[in-house]
């Protein structure tokens, strides 16, 4: 296969991809909110092919097979090894009546997905190809004259109370801290349209909408949970994961603290942002 993203496929199959396998569920749950407005908005049909682009440990491509039925079919893609494996294992002990989902280790920016496609769909994957304009265009051949695409993308990190409440508890302990760059592959690459459309113009999609949608996110229903959910899974995580043992104890100490002070034994809700883009082929 071709991997023209090799960075991050090191990246999702190291220990980062084999954590966010093992705490798969927290993910699903902290994201809910956010995969039933996708899914609101893509409005599978029965016996819809769908290919799912950066499926992860496969929540959203198990809800399109639900959704599209036996006559129907999923495409899930992912870098990672790791989450494919659990997608895979969740997809066999699925009941009967759901559509059968191909489980692909792919880079979207160059990989022979084929043709046909009814929908193409993603759950905050589409932030981290190296080069976004050829992989959208290589998305949008799959897809049928008349398909479409559907995507999750964040907003400003100042928007995303989930992701700064933390972090700026722990800056302090981290010296030198660059700040994200605002193009580069990341989770806040798309946080402002005027960066996105035009790539999606450029891929040939037509008639694209982004809407924003602000939703709590559970990050945890204990203090301990949500400490450790923030600290070991999205943006604070990678600010901590070369560090030391003892600096990275003292941040989650910190965390723990600061959640203690803000919403007692728990459960840990806070502001989450992001896009919801759509547009045609």
């Amino acid at each position: 296969m071709s991997i023209l993203n090799k960075d991050q496929s090191d990246y999702w199959n190291g220990e980062v991809g084999q954590r966010w396998a093992v705490y798969h569920e927290a993910l699903d749950t902290a994201f809910a909110p956010f995969t039933e407005a996708l899914f609101a908005r893509a409005a599978l049909g029965a016996g819809a092919r769908v290919l799912d682009i950066g499926c992860g440990a496969g929540e959203t491509a198990l809800i399109a097979a639900r959704q599209v039925g036996s006559g129907g079919h999923v495409t899930a893609a992912d870098l990672s090894e790791p989450l494919l494996a659990v997608g895979r294992e969740r997809a066999a002990r699925e009941a009967p009546g759901t559509a059968p989902i191909a489980w692909l280790r792919a880079d979207a920016q160059d990989h022979a997905f084929g043709s046909g496609f009814d929908h193409a769909l993603s759950r905050f994957g589409v932030m981290f190809f190296e080069d976004s304009t050829a992989a959208f265009a290589n998305i949008r051949r799959s897809l049928a004259a008349s398909g479409r695409l559907s995507f999750l993308c964040w907003r400003s990190m100042a928007e995303n109370a989930w992701v700064t409440v933390p972090r700026d508890a722990v800056l302090p302990l981290l010296p030198e801290v660059e700040p994200p760059q605002p193009c580069a592959p990341g989770p806040f690459r798309f946080a402002a349209p005027d960066a996105l459309l035009p790539i999606l113009e450029a891929a040939g999609f037509r008639g694209i909408e982004c809407e924003p949608v602000d939703r709590v996110m559970r990050v945890g229903e204990t203090i301990e949970a949500a400490a450790d959910f923030v600290a070991t899974r999205g943006p604070v995580a990678r600010l901590l994961r070369e560090r030391e043992p003892a600096l990275q104890e003292a941040a989650l100490k910190i965390i723990r603290q600061l959640f203690a002070e803000r919403f007692g034994a728990g459960p840990v809700d806070l502001g989450a942002a992001c896009w919801l883009v759509s547009a045609r082929a």
